[in-house]
């Protein structure tokens, strides 16, 4: 068989580090992204990692029910791309796609489908069967998304030593085919320093609370304050209506963006109940001063 290289991406990590470097914050409805040119661009890059052509592109996402919306289904019909779906858990995480990542990378492996294998990931979950693949002859090369200082985002260390070799996907990729969406925000929004000198309510039950209360504190502020006035900037009035029906439940996306912003803030940890609960209630404390 001729030599080829596979691409697999994490879709999640894709469009989170993304929207990171354009925006500020994880929440993937603040960016607009061009997909075609994208993906052609990702094997462009593979196929000159690897020195081999790419035999397939593996996309991996999640969908309500693992059913695809509209846009996963034009992905999937696109030459090429091989659509892979988890599902959305009851509490907005995406559930089954590390599985399907680490299950497609074992077995193509132990079938030879590939000499090379490209994947956009940055997942500790991953680790395994990364080695689990090289078992079987085949090289494992991490393509990272870069941050807004051309640094690797969000990728796990363990991950990074078990790989074959690091590599960041062009800058000028992302910058070429994700935009922000860019809405007029209400006129009654308040600027981020306004919002920091508002509320020190938070700040204060922050203190009684934890070890480290300011630093908290402020990381808790600035995080929510970024996802809120990417939210602001990119929802629609349907959008903002359903938030404030639906409260005090956050829809999965904008807490996804809260977590993951603050766990990055705080050096990739995990986030206690406490702090998530102090994390949500500054959210609506800071929605409410609009």
């Amino acid at each position: 068989m001729r030599p080829r290289c596979s691409l697999y991406v994490d879709v999640g990590y894709l469009l989170s580090a993304t929207a990171v470097r354009v925006t500020g914050t994880s929440l993937r409805n603040g960016i607009q992204v061009d997909y075609e040119p994208l993906i052609d661009a990702l094997v462009q890059q593979a196929e000159a990692l690897s020195e081999l052509p790419v035999l397939r592109v593996h996309w991996y996402d999640s969908a309500r029910d693992g059913v695809p919306d509209t846009l996963q289904q034009f992905i999937g019909e696109l030459p090429n791309v091989k659509l892979r779906l988890g599902r959305f858990g009851v509490d907005g995480q995406q559930k089954g796609v590390d599985l399907r990542i680490g299950l497609d990378l074992v077995t193509h492996a132990r079938n030879g489908a590939a000499d090379v294998f490209i994947l956009v990931s940055g997942d500790d979950d991953l680790t395994e069967a990364v080695e689990e693949a090289q078992v079987h002859g085949v090289q494992v090369i991490l393509l990272a998304v870069p941050n807004a200082e051309d640094r690797p985002h969000g990728i796990s260390r363990h991950l990074i030593r078990a790989a074959d070799g690091l590599k960041i996907l062009f800058p000028d990729t992302i910058d070429q085919t994700v935009t922000k969406v860019e809405m007029s925000p209400p006129p009654t929004q308040p600027t981020a320093q306004s919002i920091a000198v508002g509320g020190p309510g938070g700040r204060l039950r922050a203190k009684a609370k934890y070890e480290e209360p300011a630093e908290l504190a402020e990381q808790i502020d600035s995080v929510v304050t970024n996802v809120l006035t990417t939210f602001r900037r990119s929802a629609t009035p349907e959008a903002l209506a359903e938030l404030t029906t639906g409260k005090p439940s956050i829809p999965r996306d904008i807490d996804k963006a809260l977590l993951t912003d603050l766990s990055d803030r705080r050096g990739g940890t995990d986030l206690s109940e406490a702090v998530r609960h102090q994390l949500r209630g500054e959210f609506w404390e800071q929605y409410d001063k609009v």
